[in-house]
């Protein structure tokens, strides 16, 4: 399918108002939905959280959804947003494509007293280059069954989701932040769940965040925005980084190419003259923008826009964490324990240049932690980018007064085909879904029970700020316990001191002196 014919399919997406007398109704601001009911579980699916944001409002912020009259049909999942082919990532969802695809999906109980659900808004990665809340991985009825009411959201990608250029600076004016579209969608469709989550058995007032990846960043970086702030009460980082690698600034304050020049540059490599207005930007085609491929750890995509118009994020993560600006709500955080086995510093840029900046002690230090060469090219990159910087965080949270769970993922099954020695990057999102049956391969009896132990972990956190529950291992609270998570095992959860710290002591002292 070409990529004209595939933006046009979105025509093809709207289906008729169910006829089905039986078909659960839910009544939002915007209008009726009827959605299905599987296994327990009613479903809304491809429900607007904003107005789409084409022409005009391409790299605008999110306006709020039309209203509609009568009944409309939330049978089916939404366009998922513009981005390049997946490759296979069970992290998307099916086409169509569209930049009209800011849409959520909701999963609750369909028996649910009278007593308002917890909520969970899961939030997708994919290098905030692709990704979507359609895929079946991502399937909440697993997670609905357990109690809670589970909301998966698309939002805008790439250049489209974060991008700067004068001519939008201008546009906007002092009042309107720019540049952080896709977080500005984010936050839109945590003020629909706000205003429309009743209408699902849900509980507005208490509301868990969760993401994967760049949707862990996400979530770090709601954490410490402004207009996120009571939008959400507890949150869930995994593999979510936290050593701000990859972010950008808007407008630069040290003389680095900022978010805007870089801007430029790709408008007059698409054909566009350097003093491009924003009608010319917006007059691209939307394929235009995939080429060449957005690079979020060169520092393409995730920005800091607040330095002159009061916009979405003020400061880096672990600063604002230092100085204790995150939101006061329990988190879990943590990594998987092999997540980038297959690379090396050099592989990954800017991480490469940990080589090059290293002195003649720590080189020899971490060979000898990681136990030679082999070890430390394994090893070094994961803990760089996730495993250090998880404890990081948890560090800073837990030594500003909030419950802090850390966990260390390292199921491995069987069917892996993979010479991994570790769970890779991406692995415990089946476990955490209790959605095995979409791995594709055998998955072991071991396996079901850690998407068991997982998703009631997950679960019971965010009914209660805590995830302990009976019938299962105790989660030392981490600063109760300082430095002491739960690993996620072959034989189960275990609750222990952090494996392989010397290591990530080394990290920390290395980040420490380089910055």
């Amino acid at each position: 399918m070409t990529p004209v014919s595939i933006f046009a399919a979105v025509a093809l997406m709207m289906s008729p108002p169910q006829s089905d007398p039986d078909a659960p109704v839910a009544r939002t601001e915007q209008g009726v939905l009827v959605g299905g009911t599987a296994q327990g579980v009613e479903s809304f699916k491809g429900v607007p959280f904003a107005a789409p944001p084409v022409g005009a409002m391409r790299w605008r912020l999110p306006q709020p959804p039309e209203p509609w009259d009568g009944e409309r049909s939330a049978a089916d999942y939404g366009a998922i947003c513009i981005q390049p082919p997946s490759n296979g990532d069970p992290g998307v969802g099916p086409l169509p494509m569209s930049e009209d695809c800011l849409t959520l999906n909701v999963w609750t109980p369909v028996a649910r007293g009278a007593e308002p659900l917890p909520v969970m808004v899961w939030i997708h990665g994919g290098g905030l280059n692709n990704g979507s809340g359609t895929a079946a991985l991502y399937d909440g009825t697993n997670l609905a069954k357990r109690g809670v009411v589970v909301v998966t959201i698309n939002y805008r990608l790439g250049r489209l989701g974060f991008f700067g250029h004068p001519a939008l600076t201008a546009e906007a004016g002092d009042e309107n932040p720019v540049g952080n579209y896709g977080l500005a969608d984010v936050i839109a469709s945590l003020e629909w769940v706000r205003d429309n989550i009743a209408a699902f058995g849900g509980d507005a007032g208490n509301v868990t965040v969760f993401g994967e990846s760049a949707g862990g960043i996400m979530v770090t970086r709601l954490m410490i925005s402004e207009p996120a702030r009571g939008l959400f009460h507890r949150a869930v980082v995994q593999s979510g980084l936290g050593r701000d690698q990859g972010t950008a600034t808007f407008r630069t304050r040290d003389g680095s190419l900022s978010l805007e020049e870089r801007g430029v540059a790709f408008a007059v490599a698409a054909g566009l003259p350097a003093d491009a207005t924003a009608g010319q930007l917006r007059a691209l085609p939307a394929e235009r923008l995939l080429t060449p491929a957005p690079s979020f750890y060169g520092g393409d995509l995730m920005i800091i826009d607040g330095y002159d118009n009061g916009g979405l994020i003020e400061e880096n993560v672990a600063p604002a964490f230092a100085a204790g600006l995150e939101a006061p709500v329990p988190l879990i955080i943590g990594a998987n324990s092999a997540e980038f086995w297959w690379m090396k510093p050099s592989d990954l840029s800017p991480y490469g240049a940990i080589d090059d900046v290293m002195t003649a002690d720590e080189r020899a230090a971490f060979l000898a932690a990681y136990g030679g060469q082999e070890g430390y090219d394994a090893h070094v990159l994961s803990d760089l980018v996730f495993n250090e910087p998880a404890r990081h965080l948890a560090r800073l949270h837990a030594a500003n007064g909030h419950p802090t769970y850390l966990y260390r993922f390292d199921v491995v099954p069987e069917s892996n085909p993979e010479p991994s020695g570790g769970a890779t990057h991406a692995s415990e999102r089946p476990y955490v879904f209790d959605n095995l049956h979409t791995v594709g391969r055998p998955m072991g009896e071991r396996d079901d029970r850690a998407a068991t132990a997982m998703a009631d972990y997950w679960t019971t956190f965010a009914a209660r700020g805590d995830p302990n529950g009976a019938g299962r291992p105790v989660w030392p609270e981490f600063g109760a316990e300082r430095d002491r998570l739960l690993e996620f095992t072959n034989d189960g959860p275990v609750a222990g001191p952090i494996p392989f710290a010397d290591r990530l002591d080394l990290i920390e002292a290395f980040y420490s002196r380089v910055r």
